[in-house]
């Protein structure tokens, strides 16, 4: 993506957020890892609790179709799809957008009652960092504390696999923040303020990151 568009974007969410500008850097750097990330056919691995665990499901759900822009398959893929079959796969040509890839380690509920039940509460994560995770990807951990147990539990996996850490915390970062690779630290204290504050900033980046891979330049 043109760093122009970066600077406009960024200075975007500034404007209608001015308590951001604190963090500002943080968000650019955010930014950057998960670009690398992508551009290098890696995933993302998120996860949060209560709230944290909607932002979770929310950011996944914006990179894995259109957020703004569209992102018509096309091409030999659409192609193959019509050779496949000439009815359906004229609609799927139509009707499929490209992603950015990302799951959500909240949303597996089997796995994740049976973890629970069988084995260890706070591992839930962890677990599925260790089944999904490898080196190149990123594991956005989302905590307003900085330290909820299952998240710092999947960050340590996470470090131990090569998979990038990128911290979403409130003000104080908590223990998160010193095993992250980036930490966003939304400038609050209190749970519902900080999560305020988190929507607009992976907003964002979801927009940074469509612009950079389905943008008229790219």
């Amino acid at each position: 993506m043109p760093e122009g568009m970066t600077e406009k974007l960024i200075s975007e969410l500034i404007t209608r957020y001015p308590r951001l500008a604190s963090v500002r850097q943080s968000i650019i750097d955010a930014y950057l890892l998960m670009e690398d990330c992508y551009a290098n056919g890696g995933k993302l691995l998120v996860a949060g609790n209560g709230g944290s665990a909607a932002d979770s499901e929310h950011i996944v759900a914006e990179l894995m179709k259109r957020f703004k822009r569209p992102r018509p398959v096309g091409g030999a893929f659409a192609e193959r799809l019509k050779a496949v079959d000439e009815i359906r796969g004229a609609k799927l040509a139509k009707n499929l957008e490209y992603s950015l890839p990302a799951i959500a380690l909240v949303a597996h509920e089997a796995l994740s009652t049976a973890y629970i039940n069988d084995v260890d509460g706070h591992g839930v994560f962890a677990q599925q960092l260790f089944g999904y995770g490898k080196a190149g990807d990123v594991f956005v951990g989302i905590s307003t504390s900085g330290n909820s147990e299952n998240i710092l539990n999947a960050a340590v996996v996470a470090k131990a696999l090569g998979v990038k850490i990128l911290g979403l915390t409130g003000s104080g970062g908590g223990k998160l923040a010193g095993i992250a690779d980036v930490t966003v630290k939304a400038p609050e204290t209190e749970t519902y303020k900080i999560q305020e504050l988190h929507l607009p900033i992976y907003h964002c980046w979801c927009l940074m990151l469509e612009e950079r891979f389905f943008g008229s330049d790219c």
